[in-house]
């Protein structure tokens, strides 16, 4: 049997601040903590159907671009996911239309999480 992933870790200077952010982005509930303030959080999608996603405190900050990022999808506007991930505390960093010169190009945007990790958001390709 193949291995599964079992959750994505984020590497956080504030893992309070960055669980919070994406808790308001993927509209998952924070799982209780031990200690206080919590060093570790995890999130978990209500509907049970989501990955879930652990934030661990660590002293060192982010120097270079992630390697590795989520893509989320959203079927509301993109303007208005991205205006709502803004009020949240995201940053944008880029708008890409795929191919350019296409009528109906598929279109996503690159941002940044409070802590600068960087993720793409982008209308769903499932027909509505």
């Amino acid at each position: 049997m193949a291995a599964r992933i079992l959750l994505t870790t984020f590497d956080c200077r504030d893992a309070v601040t960055i669980a919070n952010f994406w808790a308001s982005a993927l509209g998952y509930e924070i799982r209780e903590e031990a200690s206080n303030p919590p060093e570790e959080i995890e999130l978990r999608d209500p509907a049970g159907t989501g990955h879930p996603l652990y934030f661990v405190n660590v002293p060192e900050s982010k120097a270079v671009k992630n390697r590795l990022h989520l893509d989320l999808a959203t079927d509301m506007a993109m303007d208005d996911e991205v205006t709502r991930l803004v009020a949240a505390g995201a940053r944008v960093v880029a708008v890409h239309r795929h191919p350019p010169d296409f009528n109906d190009p598929y279109e996503w945007t690159v941002l940044q999480d409070p802590e600068g990790n960087e993720f793409c958001v982008g209308r769903s390709l499932s027909p509505h």
